[in-house]
């Protein structure tokens, strides 16, 4: 990969690919600056800000450090846990709990002593990191792992015109891409996923109402014992969800009906167990089952009682638990330690199932009872994903779905996908070189360069040209958005929160009407918080100045220096299932035809396009290759023509059974889209 004309890198790093014996070379800059002349003033003079001390952070800083670079600034807000020591190699055991920036500094300035970094322990969307900030920096990089905030460096870099290199892993998968104001897209261009959410009325139903494929049936398993059962066992108990229900019959012949999930003083905790398993495994599947309507198409679940699985266990409360059994503190309290389990790869029985469930909740309420009542799920409290664990596989066993082990459901629950330590350093060497591009300001070679699972053309590395600037992107070329919602029926609340904050990723909006401010965040005079405060309990057509059908409403966040426009459009249905917020927002795509055939119907990345036989891209993802645009490849040997289109195999190679690769964790994530 070429930069200017001299600039060869000399480093090549091998890496065995696990699923095949041979190896595959990849060009990367590792330690390359003494190589370099044309770029060593570029980088020495550089002010270099970045954003993310975690699995790609630690190889960059050591990366820029040995590179030559010498002002650098980190931005972290994580402390160290015992997870991150496998990948993170700037970390140690004895720095578990330390701010990730300051750890990383110390022990990069081992070895460069004479160069100054600068850590800062916070969060990158506090008030201090605004636009003046960023104006001071030659370059931002971004080593993030959420979306909400590459967003908000991304605004506040094309606020304060500042280049941004941003990145992502997961597992063998990553990607680098540069995004420099008016030259090339912003991070924003194409749109991004958004985490997967589930209507509570189909969750508690039954996982088969939504899900196509058995690891998604169980993913809605997952769901419902982590966001419905955890939470309402451990969580805050007054919460509102189903449950608790109970027959028609049952409710009408008292009025004080007895909540399940309320442990009586008399009740033992064993007792007390049973009770709710019985209940959510038993009691509540066969009331679904009375609703004859909704089996008539798909498999009907089986319910399932604790006497007909533990029957032989249940003369002596939850079988032959070790209750002497010794735990160091309570976070280290484990229904498998107490059962005598070990390997968290097993797949286990229903019979080991239910004993786990049931010796979980005796433990969160003899070790943990201080905390009952208080707890969220955490993928880090072991007890925790023993109990979620165990609690999908009863409800997936009642389903037809074949159980997982801890460490895939752990896996599952937390949104994890397993990091590859290569994979960071990969990605951390092409960050740097595209820095270099930058700093030297070489748009020419500016590269997005991705980092594939399965080699093309003998080759991990998939270099290609940064697309233009999107004239249809919301936030770089201010294209107004449009949202269709109920205005007689939605509350600015409901704006507020689902869109401006959850879609449009605002910190601290402003919403206007015309000239009629109706609501802002942040430091607000008193006499105004209560108006704003009013406004959001209001419903949007009875506002002081109200929102209707064709209103234009403005939103701005002053401390991303950002504006954009919302075309209201009043509707009044909504698909509970497929449009949960009851709001739909769109207007963020271009629609274009592919210039290279002119046979084939137009695709967008964004609306529906009857009869196309391009795939249309969802409105939550982007695409690595545009079928409206060429994208070169560079430095890919026998590539005639040396453009994307000619390349439809390799890019497709990816993923062989689906055009979709979820990239979570530390990478949003992408959709291929095969190349007309």
């Amino acid at each position: 990969m070429p930069g200017k004309a001299g600039m060869m890198l000399t480093f090549q790093r091998f890496c065995v690919y696990p699923q095949n014996t041979h190896t595959i070379r990849l060009p990367l800059a590792a330690s390359y600056s003494s190589s370099l002349p044309m770029a060593s003033e570029a980088i020495k003079g550089a002010k270099v800000l970045m954003v993310g001390a975690g699995g790609i952070g630690c190889e960059l800083l050591k990366t820029l450090a040995l590179s030559g670079f010498r002002d650098i600034h980190i931005i972290d807000m994580d402390t160290i846990e015992v997870s991150n020591l496998n990948r993170q190699f700037l970390f140690r055991q004895s720095h578990v709990g330390q701010s990730k920036a300051k750890v990383a500094r110390d022990a990069v300035l081992k070895f460069r002593p004479h160069i100054n970094i600068q850590p800062y322990h916070a969060n990158v969307k506090d008030p201090e990191f605004n636009v003046d900030f960023f104006k001071q920096f030659n370059v931002v990089l971004n080593g993030l792992d959420n979306l909400d905030a590459r967003r908000h460096v991304n605004r506040l870099c094309l606020a304060a015109d500042v280049p941004l290199v941003e990145s992502g892993t997961t597992g063998f998968l990553g990607q680098v891409t540069v995004h420099v104001k008016g030259k090339t897209e912003c991070y924003e261009c194409q749109p991004k996923p958004a985490p997967k959410t589930y209507p509570v009325c189909t969750i508690t139903s039954t996982p088969s109402k939504v899900w196509v494929c058995l690891i998604a049936f169980f993913v809605h398993c997952i769901v419902w014992a982590k966001d419905l059962l955890f939470a309402k066992l451990f969580g805050d108990k007054n919460q509102d969800n189903d449950l608790n229900v109970r027959s028609s019959d049952a409710a009408s012949s008292s009025e004080n009906v007895e909540d399940v999930f309320v442990r009586r003083n008399d009740e033992d905790i064993e007792q007390y167990g049973k009770k709710i398993f019985d209940h959510v495994f038993g009691y509540n599947i066969e009331l679904a089952l009375s609703n004859e309507e909704t089996w008539k198409n798909r498999n009907r679940p089986k319910p399932i009682y604790s006497k007909d699985i533990l029957s032989d266990e249940l003369a002596q409360p939850n079988g032959n638990v070790d209750k002497k059994c010794a735990f160091d503190d309570e976070f280290s309290v484990s229904a498998m330690k107490s059962l005598g389990m070990k390997n968290p790869q097993d797949i286990w029985s229903l019979k080991e199932n239910s004993r786990i469930f049931l010796e979980a909740l005796r433990l969160f309420f003899t070790h943990r009872g201080k905390d009952v009542g208080n707890l969220t799920f955490d993928k880090d409290d072991q007890l925790a994903v023993e109990f979620v664990t165990a609690a999908a596989n009863i409800r997936a066993a009642s389903f037809g779905i074949p159980p997982y082990s801890l460490f895939e459901a752990k896996g599952i629950a937390g949104n994890i996908v397993h990091a590859v330590a290569t994979t960071n350093a990969v990605i951390a060497g092409l960050i740097v070189i595209e820095t270099i591009k930058v700093l030297q300001n070489d748009i020419k070679s500016y590269r997005m360069t991705y980092c594939l699972e399965h080699p093309s053309r003998k080759m991990l590395l998939m270099p290609v040209e940064p697309f233009e600037p999107n004239k249809s992107c919301y936030v770089c070329s201010e294209t107004p958005l449009s949202l269709e919602i109920n205005t007689k029926r939605a509350k600015l609340k409901d704006f507020v929160e689902k869109i401006v904050k959850a879609k449009l990723g605002m910190n601290l909006p402003l919403i206007m009407n015309s000239s009629n401010l109706l609501y802002e965040a942040g430091d607000v005079e008193d006499d105004m918080v209560a108006i704003y405060s009013a406004n959001l309990e209001k419903v949007l057509a009875e506002l002081p100045s109200p929102v209707t059908g064709g209103t234009m409403l403005t939103v701005e966040d002053m401390q991303q220096e950002f504006v954009c426009n919302v075309n209201i459009k009043h509707r009044e249905e909504f698909d509970e299932e497929k449009e949960p917020d009851s709001m739909v927002l769109s207007g963020w795509t271009q629609h274009v035809s592919a210039p290279e055939n002119k046979d084939k119907p137009a695709a967008n990345n964004g609306a529906s396009t009857s009869g196309a036989s391009v795939p249309a891209v969802e409105s939550d993802e982007i695409s690595i290759v545009s079928p409206t645009k060429k994208r070169k490849l560079t430095n890919v040997p026998n590539a005639p023509g040396n453009e994307a289109r000619n390349h439809q195999d390799e890019l497709q190679v990816i993923d062989d059974e689906d055009d979709l690769v979820m990239l979570e964790g530390n990478m949003e994530g992408f959709k291929k889209r095969k190349l007309s």
